[in-house]
């Protein structure tokens, strides 16, 4: 039997290298990570998850003083954001987390070795890094995913801005051209509009968010489209050029052609796996654009070589990267994997206010798959909580099957990313829905919307059930 300097050799230090490094090392495997970066942490520490959240929160609260006159209170004059500050909240934020993220405490805690450098692979036990040979019993990929840019005419000769620049910026934008209307650029659009920016969202599809359901987007694009915020969708990008101190995107709409002028373009059209730079062909890794192709175990097509996060694909969510972790980890460590993945009830949420969260099935999806199914829903607007929060746009909505059995749940709403995990759990353990109004729920809180169309499902199923002028003020 060969020997190798280490059992599990781990490339990439995001939520999926951290998460199945861990798993690796309190296994018992002697596990090394190798990071391109001088920084552990990842796409999602520095430059995705925790920097959009906190900029969110600082829009947020700016956007909640601007409104001090719905709470009852005097109307306050505020100064102009000054992003410098704003950045540096962000900077600090990331740099809080990242002392937890050191190879001085993996090393520490774990007794996981960390290398930074750019690997290669010579054969599937084998990589050189800065020019050394390291071997490993098996390896785990998990390399990310970078923004995704569209072969747009002058676009490579403007100083455009992803993710990576966008929360480092000297200075707020005075406009800004947001291509792209998932839900990164929607939450980029919204923030920055708070903060003081005209901003113009550029969308090919017939609606923004499109993997949401229609209504739902409709919801989120006519509450932002009264914010300010002024939307092109069905509108394909043509050609991008630098005029004076403004960048110029001219877009097919509807057929004609139609430029818009900002200061600043993000480019937010999606995410793509990195799966390049690893020659992963000598180690018999097969792959594509759309990312490392794995089986249900995150084996790749070399035996002993896993993958699991952003590279290969899918659901590009943190909290995919860290279940896929898990995984990978235990089948690496096992004589042969046992440990299967399960997509079908991934949960998500897009951080607008309010928020839009999501699991299992929508009914996009159901028609697709040709599911038969019903829809039970439930405003924010009768909800005692919603109303002393001043908080009631929103609504949630629970799709069935023919059995009546939970297929999925959308929430739009104030913490609608808190709210949709009581579904997570009803659809994940098969619970009946009805127990979820047996159940008593605080009052009053926001978690009362999940009684409240619970009830509205046991209603319909028993008609003489005499809760509807309980539910239904």
């Amino acid at each position: 039997m060969a020997d190798f300097q280490y059992d599990v050799i781990v490339i990439g230090a995001g939520a999926a290298g951290l998460t199945s490094s861990i798993w690796s090392a309190q296994l018992g495997s002697k596990t090394l990570i190798v990071e391109k970066e001088e920084k552990l942490g990842g796409d999602c520490l520095h430059f995705g998850c925790v920097p959009s959240k906190s900029l969110i929160k600082s829009a947020h609260v700016y956007h909640l003083i601007k409104q001090a006159e719905q709470y009852g209170l005097p109307k306050v004059n505020i100064a102009p954001v000054d992003f410098s500050k704003v950045r540096d909240r962000i900077q600090s934020i990331i740099g809080g987390i990242q002392k937890h993220d050191s190879p001085e405490t993996f090393k520490k805690q774990y007794n996981i070795d960390t290398k930074f450098g750019s690997p290669k692979f010579l054969d599937h036990h084998t990589i050189v890094l800065s020019g050394i040979k390291i071997t490993s019993k098996t390896f785990i990929l998990a390399t990310g995913s970078s923004a995704r840019i569209l072969p747009i005419e002058g676009l490579k000769d403007v100083s455009y801005v992803t993710n990576v620049e966008i929360f480092s910026l000297n200075k707020l934008p005075a406009s800004l051209i947001v291509l792209g209307g998932g839900p990164i650029g929607i939450e980029m659009a919204q923030s920055f509009s708070r903060l003081g920016s005209k901003v113009t969202v550029v969308e090919s599809a017939d609606c923004i968010m499109p993997k949401e359901d229609l209504d739902v987007s409709r919801y989120i694009h006519d509450l932002l489209a009264k914010e300010g915020i002024e939307f092109l969708t069905k509108a394909k990008a043509q050609k991008v050029e630098k005029v004076g101190d403004s960048i110029k995107l001219t877009v097919d709409y509807d057929g004609t052609a139609k430029s818009i002028e900002a200061e600043t373009l993000l480019v937010a059209t999606g995410r793509q796996p990195g799966v390049g730079g690893l020659d992963l062909e000598k180690a018999g890794v097969e792959y594509a654009p759309q990312g490392i192709q794995v089986n249900r175990y995150l084996q790749t097509t070399a035996k002993n070589i896993y993958a699991c996060g952003d590279c290969k694909g899918g659901f590009l969510f943190t909290h995919v990267a860290e279940y896929d972790a898990r995984i990978a980890a235990l089948n690496a460590k096992l004589p042969f994997p046992i440990l299967k993945t399960d997509y079908s009830n991934v949960p998500w949420c897009t951080f607008t206010d309010p928020e839009v969260a999501s699991v299992g099935l929508n009914e996009m999806m159901a028609k697709k798959a040709g599911i038969e199914y019903k829809v039970y829903k439930y405003d924010f607007a009768y909800l005692d909580r919603a109303l002393a929060e001043s908080a009631t746009n929103g609504f949630v909505k629970i799709l069935t099957d023919a059995k009546r059995r939970l297929i999925g749940a959308q929430i739009v709403g104030l913490h609608a990313g808190e709210l949709i995990h009581e579904w997570v759990a009803v659809i994940n353990a098969k619970i009946d829905i009805g127990k979820i109004e047996k159940a008593m729920h605080v009052y009053p809180t926001l978690a009362q919307i999940n009684k409240k169309v619970s009830g509205i499902y046991l209603a319909a199923q028993n008609p003489l059930v005499k809760i509807a002028t309980y539910l239904i003020k």
